[in-house]
């Protein structure tokens, strides 16, 4: 079976929403390809909170464009970083192809967000600063009022109400391209009718790997097994857009062997059950031992740093233990998004053996760890406070409080994959390029289908990039 539009869309994301509505506001006839049902559609996108780095509706945080360049790929090489300062007509081959956003991507990036910001105002989106997880924080986050869900809801409303049209169940597999080596559409497959042929421009939108097992091994390693996706649209997500465009040459961006790291309880099944309590206890492994710095900043700043070294720890997984003071702290109950509850013990040696960790080896830890705590002078649970650990190693930088006010609380917590860095190359406007850095005619990408992220995310700036890129592509594909 044979369909011809203008634009074919692969996702049924804000990233893909995003393109497929700007398109058929410019009079494109677009279809929307989408694997799941129309009651899960939507991806990631749906069950995010999707909260958006800005100080303002109409400005984003001082630092975002900072963050992003400094976050580009360590050790790139000064001589390609410098010709990136010049237009990109003087860039030599090497900087042309090299695996990295460059500054005039991030800047069309950032200067896009407001206008975006104020499109879905006018389709009925609301926004506001709400309470978020992070009981310390250093950037500003707005959040659309219903989150992600409200995203996609209110894209999609105003998809129908501009006829695109879309396929549900419908799942793309394979670019098809001309003799010129142009895309001119896709191959998808539907769960009951078999083969689709579907022609026009192609949007792939259709997230990252982080639901592909194979994919996840062969660019993240084994240990990936110890992942899981942060919330369950992430199991949508194959990696298929990315793998079908690397197939005709794409270029490669974004760290391919990481992933954006959330701290989760692994006994809930609830979307984001996230654990951002740690900075005021300790983490310990299977062990009994600790292995990092629990505060080392603002939880909004530094969560994923820390997240990846429980990754690294035994079966993935560590422990916090808190004491009663923690039920102290103003509000602590936002920092826990488990419905689980905590595992409680009158005594360490009993809170070691619900755990199944050693007990000796606990109470050894957590009496270093006491004992290297001081008076507790100037501790403040809201802000960086400085109350540090004195001669133990690895240090604890802020919020060092003695563990010694029975219960013993604890939760287990895992590394949840929010989304895996590793994508497609693409310019400001949201074209795909190939490994030489040329247009590949035809093929736009937006959202976790392009690579952009490397060693630290910056933080709240996902949901953006797939609505910022979407919009791009819809342009673009209307003038051009």
């Amino acid at each position: 079976m044979q369909y011809q539009f203008d634009v074919i869309v692969a996702g049924c994301g804000v990233a893909g929403l995003s393109a497929a509505v700007t398109a058929a506001e410019q009079g494109l006839t677009v279809a929307v390809l989408e694997r799941t049902s129309i009651e899960d559609r939507g991806g990631q996108s749906r069950w995010t909170e999707a909260y958006l780095r800005m100080k303002a509706l109409d400005e984003v945080s001082d630092d975002f464009e900072a963050h992003l360049s400094e976050n580009a790929g360590p050790y790139n090489d000064p001589d390609f970083i410098s010709e990136m300062s010049a237009e990109r007509g003087t860039w030599s081959h090497g900087a042309r192809s090299l695996a990295i956003p460059d500054p005039d991507l991030i800047c069309t990036f950032a200067d896009a967000v407001p206008a975006t910001i104020q499109w879905l105002q006018r389709i009925g989106v609301k926004f506001e600063f709400l309470p978020t997880q992070f009981l310390t924080k250093t950037q500003p986050r707005l959040l659309p009022v219903g989150g992600g869900a409200a995203l996609v809801e209110a894209l999609a409303q105003r998809a129908d109400a501009l006829n695109v049209t879309f396929f549900y169940h419908t799942t793309a597999r394979r670019l098809l391209i001309d003799d010129a080596g142009a895309v001119s559409g896709l191959l998808a497959t539907h769960k009951d009718e078999g083969g689709k042929r579907f022609l026009g421009k192609v949007v792939l939108a259709c997230g990252g790997f982080e639901g592909n097992p194979e994919m996840l091994a062969k660019y993240l390693g084994p240990r990936s097994v110890y992942l899981r996706p942060v919330c369950k649209g992430g199991y949508f997500n194959k990696g298929e857009g990315i793998s079908m465009a690397l197939e005709i040459g794409a270029g490669a961006a974004g760290e391919f062997g990481s992933y954006h790291a959330e701290p989760v309880d692994p006994r809930s099944g609830v979307s984001e059950p996230s654990v951002f309590i740690f900075p005021y206890g300790i983490l310990v492994n299977k062990l009994g031992q600790r292995f990092t710095d629990e505060g080392p900043g603002t939880v909004d700043a530094h969560y994923e740093r820390v997240t990846r070294r429980i990754y690294e720890q035994p079966e993935g997984i560590a422990y916090v233990i808190l004491d009663q003071r923690v039920k102290d702290i103003p509000n602590y109950r936002l920092a826990l998004r488990t419905d689980q509850p905590a595992i409680e013990a009158d005594s360490i040696e009993a809170l070691a053996q619900k755990l199944a960790i050693p007990a000796a080896e606990l109470q050894n830890t957590i009496a270093a760890y006491n004992s290297a705590c001081g008076s507790g002078e100037g501790y403040e649970p809201l802000r960086t406070d400085g109350v540090a650990t004195q001669g133990l190693y690895p240090p604890k930088s802020n919020w060092a409080l003695p563990i010694d006010r029975g219960p013993y609380l604890a939760y287990p917590i895992i590394s949840a994959n929010v989304f895996t860095f590793g994508g497609l190359k693409v310019n400001g406007s949201g074209q795909v390029l190939d490994t030489d850095g040329n247009v590949i005619p035809n093929l736009y990408a937006s959202g976790e289908t392009v690579g952009m992220y490397y060693t630290n995310y910056t933080g709240a700036t996902s949901v953006l990039k797939g609505l910022v890129f979407g919009r791009l592509a819809g342009r673009h594909m209307a003038n051009a």
